[in-house]
């Protein structure tokens, strides 16, 4: 509300909260599945913007019942959703296509976190991250927590959009989805980011990383002093 430019505290919330008898979800304490692989977001968190990047595939379709596949890339520490590529299917070279694109666009991040998917094992997908220097964290197989920040996001995605649309081509779809991943960045605030939007957070992330960079590189460096020349 406040970020829609409403003047308002907490306790005017919950009172309008009692006043009109909403119910207050109970607060359930939640297990946490680490899984068995090092690989999983449990284990292996992103520690700042552009570390780790996951990446998983939604199934959908047109209206005369043809499949489309989505391709869903999300950077877990800012929680943004960097492309949404949709097509009729996608092969591994489609797969390097994206991120070659994205890399071009946003840099390579340090790891790449994905399932077992054939398109994500292929040896074409291996050796092009390899020499990117990207490096590959592959989850257990059948365990999707492990991969939960792009579970999560396709949960919405499909709940938000797909869902609720009807797609009559490939086009359509692309347009529809797109602006759903503008509307997620830019317009959606995010519990985990204090109540940011992904594109707000990203910013300061990397106007934080510019100011470190630029405050170490204009740090003057102090000379040793020199020996004394023995006699």
């Amino acid at each position: 509300m406040r970020v829609e430019g409403w003047r308002i505290n907490r306790k005017r919330v919950h009172r309008l909260w009692r006043c009109e008898g909403l119910k207050v979800p109970h607060k359930q304490r939640k297990k946490r599945r680490l899984g068995q692989s090092a690989n999983g977001c449990a284990r292996q968190r992103a520690q700042q913007i552009n570390e780790v990047w996951s990446y998983d595939f939604v199934a959908d379709q047109t209206t005369d019942g043809r499949p489309l596949r989505l391709l869903a890339i999300v950077d877990e520490y800012t929680r943004e959703s960097l492309a949404i590529e949709v097509a009729r299917s996608f092969t591994a070279r489609d797969v390097v296509a994206v991120l070659r694109e994205l890399f071009a666009l946003r840099g390579a991040p340090t790891y790449l976190r994905s399932d077992n998917g054939p398109e994500f094992i292929a040896q074409v997908v291996k050796e092009w991250l390899a020499s990117a220097g990207v490096s590959t964290l592959y989850i257990e197989p059948g365990s999707p927590w492990e991969n939960a920040y792009s579970e999560s996001f396709n949960s919405r995605l499909r709940d938000e959009c797909l869902d609720r649309e009807v797609f009559d081509s490939v086009a359509e779809a692309r347009v529809i989805v797109q602006d759903y991943r503008l509307d997620y960045n830019h317009r959606r605030p995010h519990s985990a980011l204090n109540y940011q939007t992904p594109a707000t957070f990203a910013a300061a992330c990397r106007k934080c990383c510019s100011a470190t960079l630029r405050s170490t590189c204009d740090t003057p460096k102090t000379e040793e002093p020199l020996a004394p020349i023995l006699s």
